[in-house]
């Protein structure tokens, strides 16, 4: 813990992670908030259901795209610009009734203008902190996100169930903009400048590293909705014991996140990590009977998605220009989304096939591809022991005068 104590005592350090934090926190509410607030208005969770994929679609376009646009515009322009309409298009949604097909368009549109704090705020670290610090770091970003992912669902839920989904709505739009409002006044998003790239868009996935986290993300990420599909669909989706469930699960990600981030990474570091969340999903299938039973394996599950986001995170720094960084981390961002909704999407047919072992199934499937694909690409994973996990700096000509 001195590793991390001494990271929060860094200036600023501390301040940005909690205004991240905060501005990032509505992005646990709003798939739930609108999947209640759509089937309390249209009556049909098909409905909700095609309103949250518009959305998703839209971040997974963008994610890349507004990144890069930081490098063109300015950090501050382009989060200041994506704030006010992403908030607007929310709350839209909120405050009107409207037919199916103009609420997805709008939601198409928010997910098209969510500010790309992620990407943003990791590109930032590596100004603030020296290199020995760096993957602490990271490693610490990944684990206190995963309060965004606990504390989010019941919010909204308490809010949306006894005031209104209208509530709820709101209130995450108001939380979007104080959050974000404090994020993007912080002297760091200021002083940060990311040269513009002179690379063509897209160049950054053909970077080994870059590619293998982007897979690997999909891979993790689809495995974890799956699993949270599986976990809803075993207790009913009335039963508390689905938010004890999940919340666990994600305090294992938590614990796993402090207690590993300190360990240098090495080129079988994503692989192992990827073992533990395989073999906890493996676990948990044997264990749906029993919810305290599912609760450990999934704590074992848990233990190693935070440190496997956090080495996504390092080997992408460590491997891209400064001014490559934030489009990096938006094609990353993509590909977890991709793997979010084809996750769910799988695991929802199975639960209707053979119930709610399917869903695990699924996410055990990704997991073992997920250990399976960094195992076979060790040999161009980074190795980072001993090394600086910074962007690679920018370096151009400088014009010398004829003599």
């Amino acid at each position: 813990m001195s590793t991390y104590s001494s990271l929060l005592k860094t200036p600023g350090v501390a301040r940005i992670i909690a205004a991240q934090l905060t501005a990032r926190f509505p992005f646990g509410m709003l798939s739930l908030a609108f999947l209640l607030h759509i089937e309390r208005v249209h009556h049909s969770y098909g409905a909700a259901g095609l309103v949250l994929g518009a959305m998703s679609i839209g971040q997974a376009i963008a994610g890349p795209m507004t990144s890069r646009l930081m490098g063109v515009l300015g950090m501050r322009t382009v989060l200041w610009t994506t704030l006010a309409l992403c908030s607007a298009a929310v709350a839209a949604i909120g405050l009107f009734v409207m037919p199916v097909p103009v609420t997805m368009a709008i939601a198409f549109f928010a997910g098209l203008s969510m500010p790309p704090i992620q990407p943003a705020v990791r590109t930032i670290y590596p100004k603030m902190v020296n290199s020995r610090q760096l993957t602490p770091l990271f490693s610490l970003d990944a684990s206190a996100q995963e309060i965004i992912w606990i504390a989010g669902p019941v919010a909204i839920t308490f809010v949306s169930t006894q005031i209104g989904t209208v509530e709820g709505i709101l209130m995450s739009v108001a939380i979007m903009l104080a959050g974000g409002c404090w994020f993007i006044s912080s002297p760091e998003v200021g002083r940060v400048r990311i040269p513009r790239s002179k690379r063509r868009f897209g160049t950054v996935l053909t970077r080994p590293p870059v590619l293998l986290a982007t897979v690997v993300g999909f891979l993790l990420i689809g495995s974890c909705s799956a699993v949270e599909a599986g976990v809803v669909a075993t207790f009913g989706e009335g039963s508390p014991l689905a938010g004890i469930v999940l919340a666990i699960w994600s305090l294992g990600s938590l614990v796993g996140g402090l207690a590993l981030g300190h360990i240098p990474i090495g080129p079988w570091a994503t692989a192992r990590r990827m073992l533990i969340v395989f073999v906890g999903v493996v676990l948990s299938t044997f264990m749906l009977w029993s919810w305290w039973g599912l609760s450990i394996t999934l704590l074992i599950a848990g233990v190693g998605i935070a440190p496997a986001l956090a080495v996504l995170f390092a080997i992408v720094s460590a491997s891209v220009k400064f001014s490559d960084t934030a489009e990096a981390y938006g094609w990353v961002g993509t590909g977890q989304l991709i793997g979010a909704a084809l996750g769910s999407a799988l695991a929802g047919f199975l639960i209707d096939g053979v119930g709610p072992v399917g869903a695990f199934w699924v996410a055990g499937a990704f997991a073992l591809v997920g250990f399976v694909v960094p195992a076979l690409a060790h040999r161009i994973h980074p190795d980072l022991r001993g090394r600086d996990a910074s962007p690679i700096p920018d370096t151009e000509p400088v014009p010398v005068q004829p003599s």
